[in-house]
């Protein structure tokens, strides 16, 4: 019985890179026996242990055979004959097709490291294109990885792919999973650049710019731009959907692709309120309290700053108005008025477009 480290990081550390996960293949060995020295079974679909002491993830050597379209048709093997080679031929890449042996030594089937060194994404064999979640996963390692170029035949073939349907079978919750991923990755535009180069980016997210565009080329720009750390998720994704005509269309690529809640209503918030977002630096205290009323801004202030954030709008001067209303005492407002209650929404909302008229005064 035999262990290796395999893929991600064999990959990163040889570029210098941190590296998060150990990820294990054990070759010539049987459930039994790793259930004996302590490890605990996790896998679903193929024997997968954890490590009784790291909680690193070790999977038996296995091999694969597609039997059915889409993502979910494949049947594995794993058995002690399965050498480690057999494992790497049926990885996506070659720079994921490494593996290192406990003495440090690197077992290199398919030039993985020389294309490392020529900065390119290749894939290993024609069964990358029983997976069309390899398209999304190259997408996403060019967004973490954006000097790397995708090699012209793996493109060819990722172009086939979407030519024959492939990406037709991803479910939503998978799309998802990689966009947000690649969106919190240090160079987003490179996800879209790749999706949109092989022609996937037309089926996923139709309702975006070609990149090639002037409106496409200038999403790519903002998406970088909200690249810091307080550009959370939410706030990345809105930025995103800046690039659709309308609400309804967000609305429609949310549903899609099952986009959690939070995600979702920032995106929509932010693309309502774009117009008048513009006039930030203008717009007059009773505009100021609607906007915030419309968008929960007391109840959330969190919220309506990362609408702002994505916006990319004069965010300080309503920051500064929002911290002006809601120092408005609502409760102490809501007593003088507890017989008329009908009245305390307006006499709160005046009070607070008051507020925020006397520290426009001050500030200007």
């Amino acid at each position: 019985m035999r262990s290796y480290v395999v893929g991600g990081a064999v990959r990163d550390a040889l570029l210098g890179l941190p590296v998060k996960d150990h990820d294990h293949v054990v070759v010539g060995a049987t459930p039994e026996q790793m259930l004996a020295a302590g490890f605990r079974p996790v896998g679903k679909d193929f024997p997968v242990f954890l490590h009784p002491r790291t909680q690193e993830e070790y999977a038996l050597a296995r091999t694969e055979r597609k039997t059915a379209p889409g993502y979910h048709g494949f049947v594995f093997h794993a058995a002690p004959d399965v050498t480690l080679e057999q494992d790497l031929v049926r990885r996506d890449l070659t720079i994921n097709a490494m593996a290192q042996a406990e003495d440090g030594h690197i077992v290199d089937p398919h030039n993985g490291r020389q294309d490392l060194e020529a900065r390119l994404f290749r894939h290993v064999s024609d069964a990358f294109a029983e997976d069309p979640v390899r398209i999304l996963r190259i997408a996403r390692f060019a967004a973490r990885l954006p000097e790397f170029t995708v090699a012209p035949e793996t493109n060819a073939l990722m172009r086939r792919m979407v030519d024959e349907g492939e990406v037709d079978a991803l479910v939503p919750e998978r799309v998802w999973q990689e966009l947000a991923r690649g969106l919190m990755e240090n160079t987003p535009s490179r996800m879209l650049a790749v999706l949109d180069d092989c022609g996937a980016l037309a089926q996923l997210l139709p309702e975006l710019p070609a990149p090639d565009l002037p409106d496409g080329a200038c999403l790519l720009r903002a998406i970088d731009r909200a690249t810091t750390p307080d550009h959370v998720l939410e706030v990345r994704f809105a930025v995103l959907m800046r690039g659709l005509e309308g609400v309804d269309a967000v609305q429609a690529v949310c549903k899609r692709l099952k986009v959690p809640n939070e995600c979702r209503d920032l995106a929509v918030m932010t693309v309502r309120e774009r117009g008048v977002l513009r006039q930030a630096a203008v717009l007059p205290a009773e505009a100021v309290v609607t906007l915030f009323e419309r968008c929960d801004a007391f109840r959330k202030p969190e919220r309506f700053g990362r609408m702002l954030l994505a916006a990319e709008c004069e965010a300080a001067r309503l920051l500064q108005a929002l911290d002006a209303a809601r120092a408005v005492n609502a409760g102490a407002i809501a007593a003088r008025h507890a017989e008329h209650k009908s009245a305390i929404p307006v006499a709160v909302h005046q009070e607070r477009v008051e507020a925020i008229t006397l520290m426009l005064h001050q500030t200007n």
